[in-house]
């Protein structure tokens, strides 16, 4: 068990490490190269299966099942190559002449292992086990271990040459690649001379995690970082968006809200009334007195001043309703809640205090009230026109003391 323990470490280790990679699902959005690394450690993972299990037939004595295993064992090591040589090609994106032939000999080094299998059934040119359980090697396993060489070399050489050109970022992940096939060439060049010691799987085990720790583990922390990244823009986006959103739903001149804001508050009470979900509410309509006359006596600046006096006003006495403006001089608040309910109370004593400022000679609003009635109202502009009847029948009110007063003096 002494040669199956290495083997069985290392498969255990392999399974801890890349749990998540082996036993989840890969999305359809992971990159060819990472698929690649799956398929190559499903490799890996067949190969130490057969190397555990040389290990017990070996020790048990179990010689057909050891000549059996033998041969599924070059299958899996000649996959693993194979595998080996398509990942890092892939990975570097290494589409030069070079770099293709790497990856044709991998494939080619598979395909011929099993011709070769079937000869040396008949005639040991790779290996054989004797009557007594002996393991002997013959020329052709020199030749495919040479080969092995050669490719885990040559593959180390590529990448360890690439690691120069490239960024910074992917240098690290470049050279890990690197000393997993200078790690995997030096081991099987062990494995020529000292046959039966499990010097691959021991290599196997090193470059696994060497890929893991280095490859994909700061592959998923680059994705995480540019994920952060793309959350925050994401964020920012919905900030300025909400900024001009907001900024769009504001009148700049008096900090209420605005016509925009105004026309999606109606909007959305003429659905709901659509479908029969509509609430209580009422509508005021304000209309500031006098404004033309200001801005053509004492200029547009004082105009806009008078404006906002006359919106400070509304908002102090309907401070818990919303307040659009939706014209030049033109406001409604809408009367929902605290403000619906004692909606009577609140205009009268709005009204009161434009009586006296119309006696003052200060700021004069003319209003009007509307209430939804659902077995009246089909839509907000009906109520919108009832309160703007009122608004004009108190304008003229308002406009007919002012002449009374004139003519007094």
């Amino acid at each position: 068990m002494v040669y199956s323990s290495i083997g069985i470490i290392g498969l255990l280790v392999q399974l801890i490490i890349n749990y998540d990679v082996i036993f989840k699902k890969t999305s359809g959005g992971v990159r060819r190269k990472n698929v690649l690394y799956r398929r190559f450690l499903f490799g890996t993972l067949f190969y130490y299966s057969t190397d555990i299990l040389w290990g017990i037939f070996d020790e048990q004595k179990l010689y057909k099942l050891l000549y059996a295993d033998t041969v599924i064992y070059f299958v899996a090591m000649s996959l693993m190559v194979m595998l080996w040589t398509d990942y890092t090609t892939d990975y570097l994106e290494e589409k030069t002449g070079f770099g293709k032939a790497l990856k044709l000999v991998g494939r080619v080094f598979f395909c011929l292992c099993p011709p070769v299998l079937i000869v040396n059934s008949f005639y040991p040119i790779l290996f054989q086990i004797t009557g007594q359980g002996e393991y002997k090697t013959a020329p052709i396993r020199y030749l495919l271990l040479l080969i092995q060489i050669l490719l885990f070399t040559l593959t180390g050489g590529l990448t360890l040459t690439l690691s120069f050109k490239t960024a910074q970022v992917k240098r690290v992940r470049y050279r890990a690649i690197s000393v997993f096939g200078f790690v995997m060439g030096t081991l099987v060049l062990v494995q020529v001379y000292n046959p039966l010691l499990p010097v691959y799987s021991v290599g196997c085990m090193l470059g696994t995690c060497l890929l893991h720790t280095f490859i994909y583990e700061d592959e998923k922390a680059e994705y995480r970082n540019k994920l952060e990244e793309l959350l925050k823009q994401e964020k920012e986006s919905k900030q300025a968006l909400n900024s001009a959103r907001t900024a769009a739903n504001t009148d700049a001149l008096t900090g209420v809200k605005s016509r925009r804001a105004y026309l999606e508050m109606t909007d959305r009470i003429d659905n709901a009334i659509a479908e029969g979900t509509a609430g209580e509410f009422g509508i005021i309509v304000f209309d500031i007195n006098g404004l033309k006359n200001i801005n053509d006596t004492l200029g547009h600046e004082e105009g806009d001043r008078y404006i906002r006096e006359g919106c400070m006003m509304i908002c102090r006495k309907f401070c818990h309703s919303p307040v659009y403006r939706i014209g030049g001089d033109e406001f409604v608040a809408l009367l929902e809640g605290s403000d619906f309910n004692a909606r009577e109370e609140l205009l009268a004593s709005f009204d009161e205090d434009i009586d006296l400022n119309q006696q003052q000679g200060l700021i004069e609003v003319s209003t009007g009230m509307g209430v939804f009635d659902p077995e009246l109202d089909q839509s907000f502009s009906g109520i919108f026109e009832r309160a703007d009847r009122k608004m004009y029948e108190r304008k003229d009110l308002l406009k007919s003391r002012d002449k009374s007063w004139q003519r007094q003096f």
